[in-house]
């Protein structure tokens, strides 16, 4: 199942801190997590996907499933895992949740972008 154990964390030299996230969207992940409603351990996934109109897609989703080269960050009781491949167009990124009369929803600020579309879910 994982090959991962809950203590450790692998963090790599060139990519220490692929994302951060803020309290807030540790607070909003973390009951997310809980309305699963799963004895699994679940983490955050984020990733990068080619696609998009400014040519890759973050990614996020609830996974049981760590790689040993996966990245792995604790924001209290949130895991947060990222892909080696990933964590080099996500380094130094912040994941921030908002609640406004404009909506509700999860954003990424990334400083590796040089180009980001309209929808903010696609960069380059």
């Amino acid at each position: 199942m994982s090959n991962m154990t809950t203590t450790s964390v692998n963090l790599t030299k060139k990519d220490p801190n692929p994302i951060n996230l803020t309290d807030g969207a540790a607070e909003k992940v973390a009951e997310l997590i809980a309305a699963e409603g799963v004895e699994e351990l679940l983490a955050l996934r984020v990733s990068v996907k080619p696609g998009g109109c400014s040519g890759f897609n973050y990614d996020m989703y609830f996974d049981s499933e760590f790689a040993d080269d996966d990245i792995v960050r604790e924001f209290g009781d949130v895991k947060v895992v990222v892909d080696a491949s990933s964590a080099e167009l996500l380094n130094g990124s912040t994941l921030e949740y908002s609640d406004s009369l404009q909506g509700a929803g999860f954003h990424i600020t990334n400083p590796n972008a040089t180009r980001t579309c309209g929808c903010g879910n696609s960069f380059s």
